[in-house]
Order: structure tokens, then sequence, then C-alpha cells
């Protein structure tokens, strides 16, 4: 029973060790003392980490603040606010979410480029080799290819080549 009743006593004598006592003079030099600071003026810090003195804006600086960002003067050295780190957080995303889409979708558009390009380089040995190629026509019936479309199939291949693959 005395051991928390000492734990209690030294907690509460802790509590005002803590705080903070400022000191400073009205207009008509009067010294006041109090835990909370003033709104404005010079703050002497007499116990506590000291503090710098809150210094309100001029009404024209701070019109123009608003009018030209939105938000006061007074607002840019104060921490974010959890909905605004959380809507910072949730554009992050997004961007990184569209960039990671980007790049996926032109790895893909580089595959597709690649395998064209095997595909047509394969399509123009098989002409350029000379062997007896043969084609369905539009009845269903194979007909062979002839030499002429043969020069004509490895002209357009190498054609396609030349511009689409780069080696």
């Amino acid at each position: 029973m005395i051991r928390p009743a000492v734990l209690l006593l030294a907690l509460l004598t802790a509590l005002p060790v803590a705080a903070q006592i400022y000191s400073w003079k009205d207009k008509d030099g009067k010294t006041h003392y109090s835990d909370i600071p003033p709104p404005s003026g010079p703050v002497k810090t007499l116990r506590g980490t000291p503090v710098a003195a809150p210094v309100a804006a001029p009404s024209g600086e701070q019109g123009e603040a608003e009018a030209a960002g939105g938000q006061p003067a007074a607002d840019e050295g104060k921490p974010k606010t959890l909905a605004e780190r959380e809507e910072e957080f949730r554009k992050r995303r997004a961007a990184e979410a569209e960039a990671q889409a980007k790049a996926q979708e032109e790895q893909q558009r580089e595959a597709d480029r690649q395998r064209f390009c095997e595909d047509a380089r394969n399509q123009l040995a098989a002409l350029s080799s000379g062997q007896r190629m043969a084609r369905m026509n539009a009845a269903g019936e194979r007909e062979f290819v002839s030499d002429e479309a043969r020069a004509a199939d490895i002209e357009r291949l190498q054609r396609q080549i030349d511009e689409n693959c780069l080696n």
C-alpha cells in the first residue's frame, strides 16, 4: 500500500517541473507570469525550454499569401495535418502507380517489337533460302509462291526490318 502512494506522489511532483513559465510585459509596463505564452510580443521563458514568441503577420501580408497560395503565410512553418499528409501520400502512390503502368506498357511494346523483328527475320530467311514454298489462297487451295511474289515479299520484309528493328 505504501509503494503505490510513493509512486503517485513522485508522479505528481514531476508534473509541474515539465511545465513552462513565461514572463512578459504588457503595453502598460506591467509584468505578467503565466504557463500560457501571450498572443504576441516578446516573451521570456523562466522555466522549461525557450519558445520563440508567436508573431502575428500583418494583415496585408497575410491577405497576399492567401490570395497567392490559398493558405496564410503563418501556416508555412506548421507541421502538416494528418489529412494533408494522407493526401500527399495518396498523390505519391497514384504517381508511382502511373509511372509503373507506363514502364510496364513500354516493356510490353518493346517485347512486341522484338517478337515482330524475330518473326520477320525468320520469314526473310525462309524466303531467301530458295526452297519451294506454298500458301493457301482465298478458296482454301494450296498454291505455290512465284518468284515475283517471293521477291516482293523479300523486299517488303527487308524494308520492315530496316524501319522497325534496331539491330
